[in-house]
């Protein structure tokens, strides 16, 4: 696994992150997240903004599973579609890259809840550039 994906930010240890399967040579990812009670909207189903938080988690990962250290993958833009209510507990995201150069990542993604419908899908387009080291 690349030392990208060992890592657990903050906001991956909040939605519950955890990595089910990579294939560096594809560039596709699938991660669980686990949608707390936190997480609810009015309605009782998970808050669009943590859906789309968890496809960009899925989507910067893809690019980063097969991104060496020295470089890193930032996201400048998301476009989510809502497709029906996310129940709380476990989602699988799946995402994949669909291009990528020496600058720049394209990645699709979808999110399934526990029945596997999905429940949200993206197309992200990422960045990629040198990573600042933290002394």
């Amino acid at each position: 696994m690349s030392d990208h994906l060992k890592e657990m930010p903050p906001a991956a240890l909040l939605l519950g992150r955890e990595i089910v399967s990579v294939d560096q040579q594809s560039g596709e990812v699938r991660l669980r997240f686990i949608a707390r009670a936190e997480f609810a909207n009015r309605h009782g189903t998970v808050q669009g903004g943590m859906l789309a938080a968890m496809l960009d988690s899925a989507t910067g990962n893809a690019v980063m599973a097969k991104l060496p250290s020295h470089l890193t993958a930032v996201t400048t833009r998301l476009d989510t579609q809502f497709l029906k209510p996310a129940a709380l507990g476990a989602v699988i995201a799946s995402a994949r890259i669909t291009h990528q150069d020496e600058r720049t990542a394209q990645v699709s993604a979808e999110l399934t809840d526990s029945e596997g419908k999905i429940v949200a899908t993206a197309r992200a387009e990422l960045r990629v550039r040198k990573r600042k080291i933290s002394p």
